[in-house]
């Protein structure tokens, strides 16, 4: 914690742990700024250190760093798209914030004091996130708020901890449930704030659970906002630089803000995929700066809505607060050349707020300069000791885990169950952040956690993961019906069946789908969850009876489709079930428009559950939007022969896959 202490007539701000307490599940404060963080600055601005204090100076200067601030909420409902209070909301957000910064800058109480009013109103009144855009109302400012409280709470400032609790509270029930699903049917910068707010809950709250959600969203989230959708290629290329270069800053700052916390809590999220999030600040940095030589690749992003064939010149060298952070991590913690991203911090020095609105922090000068090697991952205030992000890719023979190492491991032990908790037994040891298990049988189900090793002894566990041998349960098989163009998979963890799809599902165009299926009886059924979000909101998905593999063969088919309307943005979904005979086009038997909570601004936000009973030569569909009170759809005739199929259908109806999960019941 921070404590304050008198001392030649000033107030001086030390940085250490509490002497006996509990190790905490995460190092605090432990978002955007660590002890080190706090410390540096307090002593660079004592000392006028340049450049820390030409930031400093920037940053008192701004409305948001004087405790006299007039809060302008609370409010008990803020929104986007229509707008409610958003302006006032990211105003004392930012408020909060920095009077938190200044309170530990300066060890002026009346900073703290000026914070803790702020979140205490906005915790206790604000009840409600809505609008078209709530995720970004949701995604932006509170994460400035979560930062403020954070700040406050471990630093001796006089935060009653059952204010906290409440503030935890809040965080839980009015600001993670609007991002909890992120936002893949948007670009990608939408996705970066959900997920950047979801990982600072989870810190905030002491939370493994969702901030592992957040990791594991990051490496292999299936939005555009996950760190290989965004980024899309070696290149550097970035998901929204053929849209404009505002909003392509915005979304790589927020992934920079992600391995910021990350690092903080141990994690060296700033590495993975070879360095993927600098390969996207020097590919825009330079483009920024006004160069044209960077390559560029045509693309159609994961939601099927936004192509871009060259990059876009809109706000092209309207340079945004975001690249001090990231120069600092890789020329100075990590001693890895970053040439563009450097003459852009260069140019910005000292660096201003995080404009417009709360899209940023800013201020990078003040936050984050430091001496060449001055800071590593291995600063002995580092708690955290257990791996994150572990995730299972099964192929035919072979589980492959990969995962996000903690600071100061020397080696990780990979351990398997054979159920749920356990108990694990140790099948191997690497020095890598990957483990292939070629011991595995078809079908069944593997559970795995990994543990590191440092200074000799075992850390902690890993948060499980679980994925059959092969991909699936025993008795299930995948294919791709038809002409897909981009081949489908799916992989099943004992809960979700994740599926890739590519092709086109239309009552009027040859079907090209994935489909995951096993045997039919003759009198069963089949009910399954589908889970929000689709990475494209063109997704058709569903239950499907056909008579085999073959493309033309009959079926019936309970599916969710997303009519046509004439807004893209705003799809008109609805159940169908349709009906397939052989040798002629699918013909939809009954139709029903989907409402909330299954659908909300035309999207497919909330879950809708799907059953597909077949009792002799009848089959009958059902729907729910709570999976247990159904109604009934529509029922046909069945008279293809046995034996038939029964599964799960998908199709992504653009130039590219769509991910969907649902849950077999």
């Amino acid at each position: 914690m921070i404590l304050i202490i008198a001392a030649a007539a000033v107030h001086t701000v030390l940085l250490c742990n509490t002497a006996g307490a509990r190790v905490p599940a995460f190092s605090h404060p432990g978002l955007l700024h660590s002890q080190t963080d706090l410390q540096r600055m307090r002593t660079g601005v004592m000392e006028q250190t340049v450049p820390i204090y030409e930031g400093y100076i920037v940053f008192k200067k701004s409305p948001f760093s004087n405790y006299d601030y007039r809060m302008k909420g609370p409010l008990p409902m803020v929104g986007r798209n229509p707008g409610v209070g958003q302006p006032d909301y990211d105003s004392d957000a930012n408020a909060a914030y920095q009077n938190a910064l200044m309170w530990v800058i300066t060890g002026d109480k009346r900073y703290a004091q000026t914070a803790i009013r702020i979140i205490d109103a906005w915790s206790d009144v604000l009840k409600t996130v809505t609008g078209k855009d709530a995720v970004l109302m949701a995604g932006l400012g509170p994460f400035k708020m979560v930062n403020a409280a954070e700040i406050i709470r471990y630093s001796n400032a006089g935060w009653p901890e059952d204010a906290a609790k409440r503030t935890e509270k809040h965080f839980r029930q009015v600001i993670y449930p609007v991002l909890a699903e992120f936002a893949p049917f948007a670009n990608g910068n939408w996705d970066a704030a959900a997920l950047k707010t979801v990982m600072a809950i989870g810190i905030f709250c002491n939370d493994r659970e969702i901030f592992e959600k957040a990791i594991r969203y990051y490496v292999n989230g299936w939005g555009n906002g996950s760190l290989i959708h965004y980024i899309i290629n070696d290149a550097g290329q970035v998901q929204e630089t053929g849209r404009d270069q505002a909003h392509t800053q915005l979304g790589i700052g927020m992934l920079a803000e992600c391995c910021e916390m990350a690092w903080h809590q141990g994690l060296d999220l700033y590495s993975y995929a070879d360095n993927r999030l600098l390969k996207g600040f020097e590919y825009t940095a330079k483009y920024n700066l006004g160069y044209n030589d960077i390559p560029y690749t045509p693309m159609i992003d994961r939601t099927g809505k936004y192509r871009h064939i060259h990059p876009s010149e809109l706000a092209r060298g309207n340079l945004r607060a975001v690249f001090e952070q990231v120069y600092n991590h890789y020329e100075h913690r990590a001693g890895i050349p970053a040439p563009f991203t450097k003459a852009v911090a260069d140019k910005l020095r000292p660096e201003g707020p995080g404009n417009p609105g709360a899209d940023h922090p800013g201020y990078g000068t003040l936050f984050y300069s430091i001496d060449p090697g001055a800071e590593n991952i291995h600063v002995g205030h580092i708690v955290t000791e257990s791996p994150a992000g572990l995730v299972l890719t099964a192929k035919t023979d072979t589980n492959r885990l990969a995962w996000i190492g903690f600071a100061g491991s020397s080696s990780y032990i990979i351990k398997r169950a054979a159920k749920k908790g356990g108990p694990y037994l140790t099948i191997g040891t690497t020095t890598e952040n990957f483990f292939d298990d070629f011991n595995v049988k078809y079908g069944l189900l593997y559970y795995y956690t990994v543990t590191g090793v440092r200074n000799g002894k075992e850390s902690g566990a890993s948060v499980p993961a679980s994925v059959a041998g092969g991909g699936l349960q025993k008795g299930w098989r995948n294919s791709d019906i038809g002409n897909t163009e981009m081949a489908g998979h799916a992989q099943y963890d004992g809960d979700l069946l994740r599926i890739e799809a590519g092709g086109i599902f239309t009552d009027t165009l040859q079907n090209a789908f994935n489909y995951t299926c096993r045997k039919l009886l003759k009198n069963e059924e089949m009910m399954i969850q589908v889970c929000p979000q689709p990475s494209s909101q063109f997704t058709t998905v569903g239950l499907m009876i056909r008579s085999g593999l073959q493309p033309d063969c009959p079926f019936a088919a309970l599916m969710l489709y997303p009519g046509k309307t004439q807004e893209i943005e705003v799809p008109n979904w609805k159940m169908q079930f349709l009906q397939k005979g052989t040798g002629v086009n699918a013909a939809v038997i009954a139709q029903q428009a989907l409402a909330a909570p299954a659908v909300t601004y035309g999207r497919l936000t909330g879950s809708y559950w799907l059953k597909l009973h077949r009792s002799g030569h009848t089959i009958t569909g059902f729907g729910s939007y709570d999976g247990v009170k159904w109604t009934k759809l529509a029922s046909a005739k069945w008279s293809a022969s046995l034996p038939a199929l029964i599964g799960v259908a998908a199709a992504s109806n653009i130039s590219n896959t769509t991910t969907v999960r649902v849950r077999l019941h």
